[in-house]
């Protein structure tokens, strides 16, 4: 598993920051809700700009930018927060994706939990993939991508010779413009998950008969 992100400064930092600066630490987590807002009441979140988040939280375009390198970094960030109860989940004991379910439903668990970010989070992931933003290579599908591509290796020798390309390919059916078509078109939303289920079950299964990975 990746490790954990943080996104906030300790306090010791913080003060640190003031005394070489002069000025307050950058108030991450007020930009990152500040963005959340204005993409959640967006009707078209891509023209949320970095001038707007900047007005929202109050703080310069120029901090910004220093902060997250460009809009799409802004987002990564967000979902990277809004992502981390999911990476805590499958680290605990107790959770129906965590480290002591059989690798098929593990694998099943977590897609449907990514479903369901997705399906809650349209406004967010609207707003990121865009073509030509370089998706596949922002820190939040790359840590997704690997995570699911580990857990379906665990499947077994077959899954774990092509856990890389499953992974993509079941990642691909969460796209936001294609979830947003499916509702469009009157499927409902757990319906979607069910799908998404079968989906994963017919491509996976087919690789447990082949013995666990060694």
């Amino acid at each position: 598993m990746s490790p954990k992100h943080t996104n906030s400064l300790s306090d010791r930092e913080s003060e640190t920051a003031k005394r070489r600066t002069g000025r307050p630490a950058f108030p991450r987590e007020l930009v990152l809700a500040a963005a959340d807002g204005l993409f959640a009441d967006a009707s078209a979140p891509k023209a949320v700009t970095m001038d707007d988040i900047a007005a929202a939280a109050g703080v310069g375009k120029g901090t910004l930018f220093r902060a997250f390198g460009s809009r799409d970094g802004l987002l990564d960030a967000l979902f990277m927060a809004r992502a981390a109860p999911l990476r805590d989940e499958l680290e605990r004991e107790d959770s129906r994706m965590g480290p002591s379910v059989p690798p098929l439903e593990r694998v099943l668990a977590v897609l449907d939990e990514l479903a369901l970010f997705k399906l809650n989070n349209q406004h967010l992931a609207a707003a990121r993939e865009q073509p030509g933003t370089r998706l596949l290579r922002s820190p939040h599908y790359v840590w997704t991508h690997e995570t699911l591509a580990a857990l379906i290796g665990a499947i077994g020798p077959e899954a774990a010779e092509s856990a890389d390309y499953w992974a993509h390919v079941l990642l691909g059916a969460l796209r936001v413009d294609l979830i947003d078509e499916l509702l469009a078109a009157g499927r409902p939303a757990d319906g979607i998950r069910h799908d998404l289920d079968a989906l994963a079950r017919r491509l996976l299964t087919p690789a447990i008969d082949r013995g666990p990975a060694g």
